[in-house]
């Protein structure tokens, strides 16, 4: 490569100079000389630019432990529900048991590990709102160059924030890949609100979308206080209505009962979500949940036959394996 001319010193170059050293130092694995030679700038400088761009956050590095992985349960919940990735993390992580709410960044770590390891550049990545799948986007740290969209609105409390939509940018740009966010909530007061912000241009632009999506990750929300988004943003009321209709379980907005059958209820024109139907087309659907409060519910949404995939702890997949665990139908 020949030599670059170093451009005119202002905010914006500097920042692209900044990352275009960076990316040479970090992701080429070039020395400091190799890039002096090519920017026509001292080493000494290439050094106070690599420090810089750490200290600017153009430059992230990320210390991690490797995820502890229970084999002999991810083989077993393989066998049980016939699936074709899964991903046991093992109650200890490290020198000492985790408490649940520990468990979901090694969630995101292994997530982000599996999807880097099975999305190829032809894949359009699908991926739902949740804390998982939030801790996916800070884990992941490459990925194909692969288009990236985002299934569901998000929680009510941080829809028109970058929070909302940081897992699906944070993925495209490990990858370098083309991002599809929806700033909008998962759930919205009524049908017709719903039609007209799908229709808006940027948010109409990710719905279509969906159907070419190749591989999606999930979460799954159990039907109770803290442990789903749907459920929380509802009145006791409405809540109370959908359990007796036997909803006890949650994805990307959509019901289901103990036995993985879709509960049809008006709450469907009311979320801003991938529909089942379209998720059903999708080859490989992976739902990253962990927490024993939610198994049943993970048991349910096994049985839907909508599954691939599971990325989970190992205190769920012992209950999963446990007597009155049945295999998923389609």
């Amino acid at each position: 490569m020949g030599a670059v001319s170093t451009p005119p010193s202002s905010p914006a170059t500097d920042v692209f100079l900044a990352a275009s050293i960076a990316r040479r130092f970090y992701l080429e694995h070039r020395s400091k000389s190799e890039i002096a030679d090519e920017f026509k700038i001292s080493r000494f400088k290439v050094a106070r630019i690599l420090a810089g761009a750490l200290a600017q956050g153009i430059v992230r590095i990320d210390i991690t432990v490797p995820v502890t992985i229970d084999v002999d349960l991810s083989l077993a919940l393989t066998e049980r529900f016939k699936l074709s990735h899964v991903t046991v993390i093992a109650e200890c992580q490290g020198a000492r048991e985790m408490r649940p709410d520990e468990v979901i960044p090694w969630l995101g770590a292994a997530a982000a590990r599996l999807i880097s390891d099975i999305v190829d550049e032809d894949d359009v990545l699908g991926l739902a709102w949740g804390r998982s799948v939030e801790a996916l986007g800070r884990a992941i740290t490459t990925l194909a160059p692969c288009q990236v969209v985002q299934l569901t609105g998000s929680h009510p409390d941080e829809w028109d924030s970058d929070a909302s939509v940081a897992a699906v940018l944070r993925a495209a740009a490990a990858g370098g890949g083309t991002a599809f966010p929806l700033y909008v909530p998962l759930l919205v007061p009524n049908g017709l609100t719903a039609t007209i912000l799908g229709k808006q241009p940027g948010i109409a632009a990710t719905l279509a979308q969906f159907p070419h999506v190749s591989k999606a990750v999930v979460e799954i929300g159990a039907w109770a206080p803290t442990l789903s988004t749907v459920y929380d943003a509802l009145t006791e009321r409405e809540r109370e209505t959908y359990r007796e209709l036997g909803v006890r379980a949650e994805m990307c907005g959509h019901l289901f009962d103990r036995d993985g059958a879709v509960v049809a209820t008006e709450l469907s024109d009311r979320v801003i979500s991938i529909e089942v139907e379209e998720l059903r087309k999708v080859p490989e659907v992976i739902a990253v949940a962990g927490n024993t409060r939610k198994a049943d519910a993970i048991r349910a949404v096994l049985k839907s036959g909508l599954l691939t995939g599971i990325i989970t702890d190992s205190s769920v997949a012992r209950r999963l394996l446990s007597p009155d665990s049945s295999p998923s139908t389609p």
